[in-house]
């Protein structure tokens, strides 16, 4: 394990995943998704790590970590987790905390691997079943069948860089300058962008990709029938895609062992948006936890 300023370094399988880390006691670990990395929780771990070791790692391929010559599918990623997870996490149990696709390698990660290990988890705009085209907004369900056209996603992600150029700077109204260059920092060139163009390829609509529904699936069984595993969702308004007052009435009738918190209005990439509030919630549901 080597460090850098705030940013540790451990090698997992043939590459390294960088993690910030900050706080002492109970552990918490904090899953960013695509495009963003750890920095995505700048703002959300200094409202827990008074209570609580916090982890928040880089996704292979994503922030500081390492870029290896894998496909950067769902189970690139939920291996390279694993094998980060059992260095840095070997026993014990743990807290795990996600946005975006990092929520669902946190449930995947907990039916698969966290039996017994898993305190609670907490998500807010992530993965909680598989969808269908017709659940998204317009705009959205164009913008992801040309991610999933040949030759046409790969313009506009590797070669246009959307995701950072376009994406953040739409969804995110008014994030600095200095935190695009930190998202940046990780995608120099088209080559290096491929992680965002897969996770663009890998959402789950209409069946297909079928082993990331079948994950999804199974992940969304098991937190149903974990009734002792404690679990928070935080919601945002307006409701939509992955957030939709459809998906949030589903959750409450599925998810076993749920609280839901609105913490008010905010888009996609919340943690960007209203950090504090996010931070707070997860405090008050940690305590909570005993």
């Amino acid at each position: 394990m080597s460090t850098s300023n705030d940013i540790m370094r451990v090698d997992v399988l043939d590459s390294w995943i960088a993690h910030r880390e900050q706080g002492n006691g109970p552990v918490v670990v904090f899953l960013h998704g695509n495009p963003t990395s750890s920095h995505l929780w700048r703002e959300v771990v200094p409202q827990v790590s008074g209570r609580a070791r916090c982890l928040a790692p880089d996704l292979i391929g994503m922030g500081a970590s390492g870029k290896p010559a894998i496909g950067y599918r769902f189970d690139d990623h939920a291996r390279y987790l694993k094998a980060w997870l059992d260095r840095v996490v070997p026993d014990g149990d743990l807290v795990l905390v996600g946005h975006d696709w990092g929520g669902a390698l946190a449930q995947d990660w907990a039916a698969r691997h966290g039996a017994g290990r898993v305190r609670g988890i907490a998500l807010i705009e992530t993965f909680l079943r598989p969808m269908s085209w017709s659940e998204m907004v317009p705009q959205a369900a164009d913008m992801f069948r040309a991610f999933r056209t040949p030759g046409v996603g790969e313009r506009m992600v590797l070669d246009e860089n959307l995701f950072i150029e376009g994406n953040l700077r739409r969804l995110v109204p008014g994030i600095a300058e200095r935190d695009l260059d930190e998202y940046r920092a990780a995608y120099p060139s088209p080559d290096s962008r491929r992680p965002m163009l897969q996770w663009a390829r890998e959402f789950p609509l209409d069946g297909e990709p079928a082993d990331v529904v079948a994950r999804m699936m199974a992940y969304g069984e098991w937190m149903g029938q974990s009734v002792d595993v404690s679990k928070l969702l935080m919601t945002v308004t307006p409701a939509q895609g992955l957030g939709s007052a459809e998906v949030i009435a589903w959750a409450r009738r599925t998810i076993s062992s749920l609280q839901v918190e609105e913490l008010g209005e905010a888009g996609h990439h919340a943690p960007e948006q209203i950090p504090e509030a996010i931070g707070r919630s997860v405090a008050r549901w940690l305590d909570k936890l005993g």
